[in-house]
């Protein structure tokens, strides 16, 4: 950007604003930072929310501890996720109850499920291995 109103010089800035739709403070942005040579640091790095693991820094290893007492594999193999049937309102009832947690501290349900998919865990019941169905050859093999 810094380039291309360089070319064209004095009252570049306005003209690439209008027939380009860019904005002015990013292009005197730009040039600064060709001119210093360096990334200008503005304040966006800081901004946003911070992780509920800045918060509470042993959010996940409590989460973890909870549901490894619980977790299973997948029957198949076929993943590397881990089954638990506990849901995640009950992982957030089980932190304010035994991890001592209090409720404006921990955050919500919803935040709670990104966390377990985030570790691993996928919350859903566990299916068990569905047994043969009965055969009249087998019987008949049994009869004898």
């Amino acid at each position: 950007m810094a380039e291309v109103v360089e070319l064209l010089g004095w009252g570049g800035q306005r003209y690439v604003e209008k027939t380009f739709g860019w904005d002015r403070e990013t292009i005197r942005k730009g040039q600064q930072e060709r001119d210093a040579g360096e990334p200008a640091l503005d304040g966006r790095c800081r901004s946003g929310r911070k992780k509920a693991e800045e918060h509470c820094p042993r959010l996940l290893d409590d989460i973890v501890d909870i549901l490894d007492t619980t977790g299973q594999t997948d029957p198949t193999f076929r993943s590397t996720r881990i089954y638990t049937p506990i849901t995640a309102r009950e992982v957030r009832r089980r932190l304010l109850e035994q991890k001592g947690y209090t409720d404006g501290q921990l955050i919500g349900e919803r935040s709670l499920r990104t966390k377990l998919n985030m570790l691993g865990y996928r919350p859903q019941r566990i299916r068990k291995c569905k047994p043969h169905k009965r055969l009249p050859e087998t019987d008949a093999i049994f009869e004898e």
